[in-house]
């Protein structure tokens, strides 16, 4: 197998097209190209509006060392064995399982080591407090378009976990010398997802594609043995001491419809809850299992027509087949405060992603086309410890809510939208000017004064960016500029401790994903699924099926 990386084409090719100048690059015949696959494609705008994709390509010929003798480097293009290693499944160990490995939460990292530990015939029981994912679209349409908010089925919670009200963004920056990334994307694909996510530089599904091929994997994981139990949620957990430590006994989960609550035998939880799940972090502190806040970030929504963001990118308001353009920028105060966009979603979407009544927090989504008139990404602050006013593990949540309830009153239960210079005014917004862009939003906005909602230093840090990020994108600090607020979900809050095992210092008990403070989007949450679940594998043997929690 040989790799040519560096294939420089013009932007928006046809499959087609790309083995035909695979063909030409070689200088082979067709019949001489045994196989080929797309790695990776990247776009290279410097150039702009002259564009050009940029392709890796593994591919089998029947002469490789000829190929090789006759390549011609041309600039950065260049020729190599293909060195890069497939993921491996873990093997068994030998314990035998008491009972079936408990996953608690079914976003991407519960998903993912539920899918795992279901391949290796470990049987997982899976407990989700949300609804499955087709109940779950019809409950957030209906907060969407009544305000009317279903506590367990939202934005939030539910299958699939909070990224499937998003863009399905699913690059991440993570290393990956094992090929777990790959293995991720892999599955995704087996399950409906486009080919396109296993080479594209910046993939993505889209929320309205997600949701299906989220629906997939669960039937496989019920296929291989596994159960899922929704709107179960983990409500407390029971150890044991022994010489070695405190060890995992039993959990409690609350059948959150009727409040009916039972006790199950466990020596195996992964706790996957996902960065909002905020019952059931404080249930662990009250539990003393070792948590301690984190860092995260906070800020706005904000808003323009995706036409001045592709003229920027692509040096046209047109995007043709590249599609619409997107946007990552970041910028640090000489204080050292971070400000960055964070969860861009090209010709998407703001929503109301609120998991509280009396509570309000916005965030983003596209759909898989892309073809809103505005781009929208959360610009954000990232806040620390020492900006909670506290050292308590929970202080973060805290500090979300107070700002999630401030924007809740900014808008009277209703996304607050303020243009930009009545933020840096610190005035209410009360029209949009003659020229105004309008908002593109899932569920009811009205216009209000955001500055009040934050500490007067992040609205400072907010502005400060917003003026440096004109340099990079013309027009992105415009007077017309929409905030929306607040956004305050970008990574959980708190950490679960864990070792090298995996575990917590209680044995048995395996914090996992974003919610834990392992993971910060899809993959890099489904990674750490497949790593938690490894462990498990490696520790036990087959279920036996005819067993019984």
């Amino acid at each position: 197998m040989l790799r040519i990386s560096q294939l420089k084409l013009p932007a928006g090719q046809e499959k087609e097209e790309v083995r035909q100048a695979l063909l030409s690059r070689l200088s082979i015949k067709e019949e001489e190209l045994l196989s080929w696959e797309i790695r990776r494609r990247s776009l290279d705008a410097r150039k702009k509006p002259v564009l050009r994709d940029v392709y890796t390509i593994d591919f089998q010929v029947k002469n490789e060392k000829k190929v090789r003798r006759a390549f011609r480097k041309k600039g950065n293009c260049s020729l190599e064995p293909c060195r890069e290693k497939p993921y491996r499944m873990p093997e068994n160990g030998q314990n035998v399982p008491k009972t079936r490995p408990v996953v608690a939460g079914f976003g991407p990292a519960g998903l993912f080591c539920a899918w795992l530990l279901a391949k290796k015939g470990l049987c997982p029981l899976v407990i989700e407090q949300g609804a499955p994912v087709e109940e779950r679209k019809k409950d957030v349409e209906h907060f969407w378009k009544s305000g009317e908010l279903a506590p367990f089925s939202n934005v939030q919670f539910g299958e699939g976990g909070a990224g499937t009200f998003s863009d399905g963004k699913l690059n991440t920056l993570i290393k990956d010398p094992e090929g777990r990334i790959r293995k991720v994307l892999e599955v995704f694909v087996e399950h409906g997802a486009p080919e396109e996510i296993l080479y594209d530089a910046k993939p993505h599904i889209g929320t309205d594609l997600l949701g299906q091929v989220v629906q997939g994997i669960r039937r496989e994981i019920q296929s291989l043995g596994g159960e899922i139990r929704f709107y179960t949620r983990l409500t407390g957990l029971e150890t044991e001491g022994r010489e070695t430590g405190n060890v995992l006994k039993e959990i409690r989960c609350q059948d959150v419809r009727t409040g009916e609550e039972r006790k199950l035998e466990c020596q195996t939880l992964v706790l996957a809850p996902g960065h909002s799940a905020r019952h059931t972090f404080r249930m662990l502190w009250e539990t003393d299992i070792p948590m301690e806040a984190k860092a995260f970030a906070v800020g706005v929504r904000v808003e323009h027509p995706q036409t001045l963001i592709n003229h920027s990118q692509y040096g046209t308001e047109e995007a043709g087949k590249l599609g619409a353009a997107a946007y990552k920028l970041s910028y640090k105060e000489p204080e050292g405060r971070g400000v960055y966009s964070f969860c861009m979603c090209p010709g998407g979407y703001v929503v109301n992603a609120s998991s509280e009544e009396g509570y309000l927090a916005v965030n983003g989504m596209s759909y898989h086309a892309r073809d809103g008139k505005n781009a929208n990404s959360a610009i954000v602050v990232t806040v620390t410890p020492e900006d909670f006013g506290s050292a308590h593990p929970l202080a973060g949540i805290a500090f979300q809510r107070r700002l999630e309830q401030a924007a809740f009153s900014a808008g009277g239960g209703k996304i607050p939208v303020q243009r930009l210079e009545d933020f840096e005014k610190n005035v209410p917004t009360r029209e949009l000017t003659a020229q105004g862009w309008e908002p593109c939003m899932k569920g009811a906005w009205q216009f209000a004064n955001l500055r009040p909602v934050f500490p007067e230093e992040i609205s400072r840090s907010l502005l400060e960016g917003m003026k440096k990020f004109d340099a990079r994108i013309r027009g992105f600090s415009s007077p017309d500029t929409l905030l929306s607020g607040v956004e305050s979900r970008t990574s959980s809050p708190v950490r679960i401790l864990r070792g090298e095992t995996m575990e917590s210092s209680v044995a048995g008990l395996y914090p996992c994903g974003e919610g834990a403070g392992y993971a910060g989007g899809i993959t890099s949450a489904a990674v750490d699924g497949l790593k938690v679940a490894e462990k498990i594998c490696a520790r036990y043997a087959p279920f036996d099926r005819t067993g019984k929690v």
